[in-house]
């Protein structure tokens, strides 16, 4: 696929913290070119930081030998203590700055120090806090204080989703619902979680409690891939639904169909069932900060097991039956064993009838020779005979 650039950078706008100290972090919705949208937080002097050091890696285009030929944008040095007004105030040029960057010419706006920068970092998804001190304030963007220069590139248009049962949030980082709450998405997780925006309100919320506006969702999901794709459990879990599988840390399983709600149907040798998707890892990629994500968050609920569900759309979702997942994975198991001694039968075949053939072969008959020759070779006497 080549390698990752950032397609659009969006200021959703800052959170004020108070551990280890006071002080405010932007909130940054970065997409990618394989189209997936990270969440990212940074304090103003790292972008300071960063915008100098790409200053001195193009200095051509900082216009540090001629001002003219100056196309990376200006970025106005942190003041000696940002408070919040500064820090709103900074809002327009910080989201004009990111709209410059990505439009620059590739060898910059793609260069490895403006990816770098942008990609999700641990604390990112698990920021440092203390149960004892005050919880971040969170200050979003209203949505008509856009700078037009933004809307230039068509900016992420996020998308809104109802609730359609309420929700008591289980921690802090997550957002209560109430049946009928119309919440923008702004990141979709394969877990079964989604970072939701509600008002001035934020936090992960459980896909399973929303649908969007415009009808079903399905057609966002994967369809069956009964090949199946190599997982590592992560996470040992104990089946409580029927139609759930019952696995153990390091169990190797295969991945048949992918599901929104973070409830993945998987193979165990024979055997498929739900397992949580944040429970697994892809065979061969290495994630360190799993595992202490895992203890802290746990699986979401399945949109099964909403009771009474409001849903505002009469069109049901499509399902899948387990015996479905079942037959059709055994049959793939079946034809894929079925082709492989198709092909060795084949194989053997070809070898047997080479074989035959190499055996009845003959001598090839010489060709018979002419009257003239005959008669140039043969004695006198026979001369006389024909003649």
């Amino acid at each position: 696929m080549g390698d990752a650039f950032i397609r659009h950078i969006e200021l959703l706008g800052y959170e004020k913290r108070f551990f280890p100290s006071q002080h405010y972090v932007y909130m940054f919705l970065v997409k990618w070119n394989d189209l997936s949208e990270k969440l990212v937080y940074r304090r103003f002097t790292e972008i300071y930081e960063f915008h100098k050091a790409l200053k001195e890696m193009f200095p051509i285009e900082s216009g540090d030998i001629n001002m003219e030929n100056r196309i990376i944008p200006h970025l106005p040095a942190p003041k000696w203590f940002d408070g919040q007004r500064s820090t709103q105030n900074r809002q327009g040029t910080l989201a004009e700055y990111c709209y410059t960057l990505v439009n620059l010419p590739h060898k910059i706006s793609r260069c490895l120090h403006v990816v770098n920068f942008f990609k999700v970092r641990p604390d990112d998804t698990n920021p440092v806090t203390d149960s004892q001190i005050k919880k971040p304030e969170v200050f979003l963007l209203p949505k008509d204080a856009k700078k037009n220069s933004t809307d230039i590139t068509g900016p992420i248009v996020l998308q809104t989703y109802r609730a359609i049962a309420d929700y008591e949030k289980s921690s802090t980082s997550e957002m209560a619902l109430k049946a009928g709450d119309m919440v923008d998405v702004v990141e979709k997780s394969e877990s079964g979680w989604w970072f939701c925006q509600l008002k001035n309100k934020r936090g992960w919320v459980p896909a399973a409690y929303l649908e969007p506006m415009d009808g079903p969702d399905e057609s966002e999901e994967q369809d069956p891939n009964y090949a199946g794709e190599l997982y590592i459990v992560q996470k040992s879990y104990t089946a409580v639904e029927e139609d759930e599988l019952t696995l153990k840390e390091g169990d190797t399983i295969e991945v048949i169909h992918k599901l929104l709600d973070g409830w993945w149907v998987i193979r165990k040798d024979e055997t498929t069932g739900y397992y949580p998707s944040m429970y697994l890892q892809k065979a061969g990629e290495a994630n360190a900060s799993m595992k202490s994500e895992l203890r802290n968050r746990s699986a979401p609920p399945r949109r099964s097991t909403i009771r009474n569900a409001k849903s505002i759309h009469r069109q049901g979702r499509k399902q899948i039956s387990q015996e479905t997942y079942r037959r059709n994975s055994k049959k793939y198991l079946q034809s894929r064993r079925n082709m492989k001694e198709k092909f060795q039968n084949k194989a053997n075949v070809i070898i047997e009838k080479n074989e035959r053939e190499e055996n009845k072969a003959q001598p090839a008959v010489p060709p018979r020779p002419s009257k003239d020759l005959i008669l140039n070779r043969c004695t006198e006497s026979t001369r006389r005979k024909i003649l």
